[in-house]
């Protein structure tokens, strides 16, 4: 029987390294590709045509949420999951909706991840039942996911400039998003949109 052809994309290095290493330990797991950006991820996943991508939520170039989409079109055979350590409820419904068949936080050790990929493989899904709870819970986001993403950039107090080069925008644009979703969210600033979203699960 041919081995399960896993991607794994995650920005750390060390964790990913680790993640290939343990992976590589189970018989029918192979690991034909590792990435370390949201584009690379892509682009390794055009190549090599993984039978599942194991995506970071969080990477530099494009996020976990935004590679899935891309993949769902162009290898729409590859199953997705998402592993993250920032599972917060609209990063899950926005993965849903982007078709990732499982969300999973990084405490996770790598004998259940295994388990998941072949799950997934299998057609199955899996949402962790915390970070579920924690969704239904939080209601349902006003924000688009593009003003999401601009918001949670906003987040750490950059300027407008350093948000615009990460989302790719332009920032014009960017103040745009940023207007919107503190109006949506009855937000005087951002400082104050992104604290309410965040209270809420949205980002």
């Amino acid at each position: 029987m041919n081995p399960l052809r896993v991607l794994l994309a995650d920005d750390e290095h060390l964790i990913r390294g680790a993640l290939a290493a343990l992976l590589a330990l189970e018989d029918d797991l192979l690991v034909v590709a590792e990435a370390a950006t949201g584009p690379e991820a892509l682009a390794m996943a055009r190549a090599h045509r993984p039978d599942v991508a194991v995506l970071d939520l969080q990477m530099p170039g494009a996020d976990g949420v935004s590679v899935a989409t891309s993949l769902r079109s162009e290898l729409p055979d590859c199953k997705v999951m998402i592993v993250t350590s920032h599972g917060r409820p609209g990063h899950l419904k926005r993965a849903l909706a982007a078709g990732v068949r499982a969300f999973v936080p990084k405490t996770v050790s790598a004998q259940r991840l295994a388990e998941l990929i072949r799950t997934v493989q299998a057609g199955g899904r899996y949402v962790d039942p915390e970070l579920a709870a924690d969704a239904i819970s939080a209601g349902d986001s006003p924000l688009t996911a593009r003003e999401a993403e601009v918001l949670e950039l906003a987040g750490d107090g950059a300027p407008i400039a350093e948000i615009a080069e990460r989302a790719r925008l332009s920032p014009g644009t960017v103040r745009n998003y940023l207007s919107s979703a503190a109006t949506k969210l009855g937000a005087e600033n951002r400082h104050t949109a992104v604290r309410l979203a965040r209270a809420r699960g949205w980002v």
